[in-house]
């Protein structure tokens, strides 16, 4: 998209939270991709929708709730450790 955001699907991808970009777009299209973006919280409905360094992502996987900070967005789909640096676990206190 550009250099300040990409699509959540791709980022979703490229961070190994799914094994192929159309798998990722069905997770984001089912609904269960909470994003929040300058204080505001939404539910994502399309794979289209932007994602920003410093944004905050909630879902669900396999029974496990994942919250996370976007650390960066990537170039490519890299190794898992090159895919562990693009975003920190939030931690609930």
């Amino acid at each position: 998209m550009s250099e300040t955001g990409c699509r959540v699907d791709v980022w979703l991808w490229r961070a190994r939270f799914a094994k192929t970009r159309s798998m990722a777009a069905a997770m984001v299209e089912r609904g269960v991709v909470r994003l929040t973006h300058q204080g505001r919280q939404t539910r994502l409905d399309k794979g289209s929708r932007c994602v920003h360094v410093g944004d905050s992502l909630v879902f669900a996987i396999g029974g496990r709730l994942i919250d996370l900070r976007v650390e960066a967005l990537g170039e490519r789909r890299g190794p898992a450790g090159e895919a562990r640096a693009l975003y920190a676990l939030i931690e609930a206190d």
